[in-house]
């Protein structure tokens, strides 16, 4: 039998230039520059103004270069001293020579070459070196998969599950030097062992070792190993002496010491005057990018009405240079509302640039403030840095959440991590701080932490328990 019913529902739905509003909130200066140059070349009907500085400097150098055609007479009567022109003839006056720096290849670079000797598909290889640049200076994938996902979700403008990069990490184990793209010092010697020759009787017991007794191998329960293992003490040591030749991070730290520095350029910049603290971009896009009316009108006058698919794609580019310009706007007002807010939040933090004084803040406080939704400050903040009167800071790192001292007041875990970093740091490395000392140390600088808490923050820091600590020394 046929029924028609009538329901009513509440759905949320969002357009998709709202989507790619939201993807314009994430990319940092770089990037922002990179997609006004794409639709630059892609749309007709936006442009931009002329960078005045960069036009300046060019005109500067001309009138230097115009002094090369001095004649004869006005060359030799100056008075200009012999050595300073005995030294042009080998440096620029400008520019002193620089050192040179010896020619390496880095892990990451040496990678992606062997990459590119696998069958692979372009999308798939592609894929890879991206997370291949996500690996840290050791060559280990030292975060959370998760948070993998979600920045190379926010890059593909998809979502990628944890399983894709899982795969990739796999294919980047396959590569030189073993070990690479471990997620973890206990993988990474277990891949070492695994390339090693698997019948010999000392490798399959440090396998065994390494997989099922990690805990009490880095505990050193020599006792308990010995049971669990079934094997004597010089079997043992055989297998120990085996272990301690394998490197804990696939690389050493040689091969990136002279890794070229990449230069972050910062998208805010916060300076201090008195006991104001002052927020600007570092460079504004909005001023400069525009809708080339002029040419909207050369076009629509020109076309005859009938033509309906020319009319059709001169007004959708229109729309969206519009689009692009007002986005661009909202992209830096929403920018600095925010930025303003969290100097609001850390007013004594930005003043001082003591990380003693960084408050507990969320996302949620943010939004509190500035009444923006969550997501919209999420993506903000991400992936962007802000230059200080104290340095770089990356705007990520102003979250963190609170816990209380002795006095009851709420202080950030930042505070507690730099306080254990700075313990750790100091330390006598042949009698490292185990965490029960840390706990001592903190409650004697006024924070009354737990052992557990203090293991949480360490494991944050990647930074091992004393038993490792004191093998590395």
């Amino acid at each position: 039998m046929i029924s028609q019913q009538q329901v009513q529902k509440q759905q949320l739905k969002i357009l998709p230039q709202q989507i790619q509003l939201l993807n314009l909130f994430f990319l940092n200066t770089i990037e922002l520059e990179q997609r006004i140059l794409n639709e630059l070349e892609e749309n007709p009907f936006l442009d931009q103004e002329a960078d005045t500085e960069k036009d300046e400097q060019d005109s500067i150098k001309n009138k230097d270069e115009a002094k090369d055609f001095q004649d004869f007479d006005e060359y030799v009567y100056d008075d200009v001293p012999d050595y300073k022109e005995e030294y042009s003839n080998y440096f620029d006056s400008t520019q002193a020579p620089d050192i040179p720096i010896r020619s390496t290849v880095h892990f990451k670079d040496d990678a992606k070459q062997q990459l590119s000797l696998l069958n692979l598909e372009e999308s798939e290889r592609e894929f890879i070196e991206y997370v291949i640049d996500m690996l840290s200076n050791q060559g280990l994938m030292d975060r959370p998969l998760e948070e993998v996902a979600d920045d190379l979700s926010f890059q593909y403008h998809t979502i990628i599950e944890t399983e894709r990069i899982q795969k990739a990490l796999q294919v980047i184990q396959t590569l030189e030097p073993i070990g690479i793209g471990a997620c973890s010092v206990r993988e990474c010697i277990l891949l070492q062992l695994k390339a090693m020759n698997m019948k010999r009787p000392d490798v399959k017991c440090a396998i065994k070792l390494i997989e099922n007794h990690y805990n009490d191998l880095i505990h050193r329960q020599f006792e308990k190993l010995h049971h669990v293992l079934n094997v004597d003490e010089e079997e043992l040591r055989v297998v120990l002496n085996l272990v301690s030749t394998l490197k804990f991070h696939p690389v050493t730290e040689s091969a990136y010491e002279y890794e070229p520095k990449h230069t972050i350029i910062p998208d805010f910049v916060i300076s201090r005057f008195g006991d104001n603290v002052q927020v600007n971009l570092l460079s504004g896009k909005a001023s400069s990018v525009f809708v080339n009316q002029v040419l909207y009108d050369q076009l629509t006058s020109q076309i005859s009405a009938k033509d309906r698919a020319a009319n059709q794609y001169v007004k959708s580019k229109l729309q969206s240079a519009q689009w692009f310009v007002n986005a661009v706007k909202q992209r830096e007002d929403t920018m600095m509302r925010i930025m303003q807010c969290i100097v609001q939040l850390q007013k004594e933090y930005f003043n001082e640039g003591d990380i003693r004084l960084l408050k507990p803040m969320v996302l949620r406080n943010v939004s509190d403030v500035s009444g923006l939704d969550i997501s919209t400050i999420s993506r903000i903040t991400s992936n962007k840095y802000a230059d200080t009167h104290f340095g770089l800071i990356y705007l990520k790192d102003l979250f963190s959440e609170g816990i209380a001292d002795q006095k009851g007041e709420i202080i950030s875990n930042k505070v507690i991590q730099s306080v254990i970093g700075d313990a750790i740091a100091n330390e006598d490395k042949n009698k490292p701080y185990t965490d029960q000392e840390l706990v001592h140390i903190l409650i004697s600088s006024g924070y009354n932490i737990a052992r557990r808490t203090v293991a949480k923050y360490r494991e944050q820091m990647h930074i091992p328990i004393a038993q490792v600590r004191a093998v590395w020394a």
